[in-house]
């Protein structure tokens, strides 16, 4: 803990006094019965339902009746956990994410069983920390890793493609806006657990395969790679420099000899100003079809096509046309400063 908080002070995120004063005001204990007269209890340790139940029922023996049982757990069910405590009314989810001196957001988690004057009362008490929490239901994932299961998933899933290396997965994101790329972000969080949640949230919703696991991760978590807690992930996290994207190596694009920037509305206009200006050196521009059902640029026959969720594939085939290649709408239009959006030429199909 000290490592972090002044890790964190080292990068100007927290004052060398608050770090201190927060060092100066935590009390380690040896046993659980060091801690029997507490208001509170935070429980953090491995995302296992076994385990946790274990230590709140011995913990239920130990603290005073009005004592809240609050439980960090990314996406185990509170109701579960409860299950088999005298007094389940009492346990709440009290959800913080990495690093959390510096993240605001706590999930405040209620099972079928929290008493509601417990969950407001944890609210209460984060934003008294300064925290902005949130009310969720024992739900699988509750809200944040609910919703982030797929910027991992999706990322891992062109991982075990090999179809770009973590570097450039984490380029792409943070270029979109996310402030971490999803393999920079597991590094931090850890393997091991971003895996159990996983396999957590994939169980809970009754193994849907829109949750399931990676063999990319599952292997790394067998082979220790935890990510920065084990100095190795996606990523070494040992001092040394960080990886860079590798550069880029293009054969001269061919010649166009027809290009034609196909429908209406801001995207089309947006492709026949860059199509007009990559054209200009050659003395001729785009035609123009705006009549057309589709968005998007015609070169030689081939077709780059936005996308209405079909794969390029089906677009093929639905045209009757063999080279067609797909894009989505830009997530970020103007581009974000200091970031750049790049699809190939496409006068170089």
């Amino acid at each position: 803990l000290s490592t972090m908080l002044e890790g964190l002070a080292n990068k100007g995120k927290l004052s060398a006094a608050a770090v201190q004063a927060a060092l100066q005001r935590i009390e380690p204990v040896a046993a659980l019965s060091e801690a029997a007269d507490v208001g509170l209890v935070v429980e953090a340790i491995v995302e296992q339902l076994d385990a946790k139940r274990s230590l709140f029922r011995e913990l239920e023996g130990l603290l005073p009746a009005d004592a809240v049982l609050a439980t960090n757990t990314s996406s185990i069910s509170v109701t579960a956990i409860a299950n088999g405590l005298q007094h389940p009314a009492r346990l709440v989810g009290m959800h913080f994410f990495n690093p959390v001196p510096l993240m605001k957001l706590v999930e405040v988690v209620s099972g079928l069983l929290t008493a509601p004057d417990v969950a407001e009362a944890i609210v209460d008490l984060s934003r008294h920390w300064g925290k902005v929490p949130v009310h969720a239901k024992s739900t699988p994932g509750f809200i944040v890793n609910r919703i982030a299961r797929p910027y991992y998933a999706e990322a891992l899933a062109l991982l075990l493609e090999q179809a770009a290396p973590p570097v450039v997965l984490d380029a792409c994101l943070k270029a979109a806006g996310f402030r971490m790329g999803p393999c920079e972000l597991m590094d931090l969080i850890g393997h091991d657990t971003n895996f159990a949640v996983t396999k957590s949230v994939f169980e809970a919703n009754f193994y849907d395969k829109r949750y399931q696991p990676s063999l990319v991760q599952q292997e790394m978590v067998a082979g220790g790679l935890f990510g920065r807690k084990s100095g190795q992930g996606f990523y070494r996290h040992d001092g040394s420099a960080p990886a860079a994207l590798p550069v880029a190596v293009h054969e001269a694009p061919a010649t166009a000899r027809q290009v034609t920037v196909h429908g209406s509305g801001p995207i089309a206009d947006q492709l026949e100003k860059a199509a007009a200006a990559s054209l200009a050196a050659q003395g001729w521009g785009p035609g123009r079809q705006a009549d057309s059902q589709w968005i998007g640029l015609e070169v030689d026959g081939a077709r780059l096509v936005l996308t209405d969720g079909r794969t390029a594939q089906a677009m093929a085939a639905s045209f009757g046309v063999a080279d067609v290649a797909v894009f989505d709408r830009p997530l970020v239009q103007p581009a974000l400063p200091g970031t750049t959006h790049r699809m190939a030429d496409p006068l170089a199909l």
